[in-house]
């Protein structure tokens, strides 16, 4: 370890691994929250073109697959928006077509496929220190975003309806977690790659919530697993001669799966504690009489209810009305 730890190109790897382990499920939980689990494969598809652009024009990848892969998530949120079966046939449309044409034009610059597979499955050997400084900064901004305004993100994911009725600013809020998505999914190209990085987006966020009822809970849970998962990644990519952003991903899968059996203890936690709440909700209503005033057909268990006395016989409760009785 103090080896690994001693070399440049590892203490850089391990810092980006780091950086994007923790914003990438910080915006993946609202993304999961409004059941677009896969918007994060979409966007990296529209963000091989930017970076097909960049081989094409001979200029840096990162600026330009950021902005193409904003404004193509700009388009994914009004598709959205409209509603309509040709919103969906127009991402499959800005999807494919993003990652073709960045293909092509990575083969019209000159670069072919092969320059494409550092973007497309991560080269975490290749950040420089200047990429460190650039997925730090963007990083402290969508995790500021994302623990800065959650409780206004929570509200939009959840309802929109609802919150249109508070007086939120739904449709800026919805385009802010899209940009955001997009600037994570184009930082994260470089540790866990483009077609990797929804993955990251939503495991540990899917660890966490197999651990934690609350969403504020899920929300910093799914951050630390990430980053551990990550970092943990990275680590085992070095000794085990294997690719970055696919160790990650698996080693996310890892700890997902060792969560899962605690989804089952959790539920049956919520049902015992409904089952207590019901029990004592029932004991405030119906108060058992210390003596039963009825006598018919031998001893019979008296329980106060409301403005009357049910009696419990054969399993059922009945109450005088008149010169007979009522079942309840």
């Amino acid at each position: 370890m103090i080896e690994m730890l001693s070399l440049p190109m590892m203490q850089r790897a391990l810092m980006a691994a780091f950086l994007s382990g923790l914003m990438a499920p910080a915006i993946g939980t609202y993304i999961v929250q409004r059941r677009l689990s896969l918007l994060g494969d979409g966007l990296g598809h529209v963000a091989v073109a930017g970076v097909g652009l960049s081989f094409l024009t001979g200029t840096a990848p990162l600026p330009l697959a950021i902005t193409v892969c904003v404004l193509g998530a700009v388009a994914v949120e009004l598709l959205r928006q409209q509603g309509r079966a040709t919103g969906d046939v127009g991402l499959a449309v800005l999807f494919y077509g993003g990652l073709a044409s960045g293909v092509m034009m990575a083969g019209l610059g000159g670069q072919g496929t092969g320059a494409l597979s550092q973007f497309l499955f991560g080269s975490l050997t290749t950040v420089s220190s200047m990429d460190v400084q650039v997925v730090a900064v963007l990083a402290l901004l969508v995790v500021l975003f994302c623990v800065g305004l959650w409780p206004r993100l929570f509200a939009v994911s959840a309802d929109e309806d609802f919150s249109r009725v508070l007086g939120l600013r739904v449709r800026r809020l919805n385009l802010l977690v899209v940009v955001l998505a997009a600037v994570t999914v184009t930082m994260s190209m470089r540790t866990v790659g483009l077609l990797l990085v929804s993955a990251m987006m939503v495991i540990p966020v899917a660890t966490a919530q197999n651990l934690f009822i609350s969403f504020r809970a899920c929300l910093f849970g799914a951050m630390a697993f990430g980053a551990t998962v990550a970092f943990g990644g990275t680590v085992g990519s070095y000794y085990w001669n294997t690719a970055s952003g696919a160790t990650i991903v698996v080693c996310a899968i890892a700890v997902f799966l060792l969560t899962w059996p605690l989804t089952a203890l959790r539920h049956r936690r919520l049902a015992v504690l409904e089952r207590q709440e019901q029990e004592q909700h029932e004991e405030q209503d119906h108060v058992i009489c210390e003596e039963p005033p009825h006598s018919h057909d031998g001893y019979h268990v008296a329980i106060q209810h409301g403005d009357h006395v049910d009696y419990l016989h054969d399993g059922h409760r009945h109450a005088p009305h008149g010169d007979h009785f009522d079942e309840h």
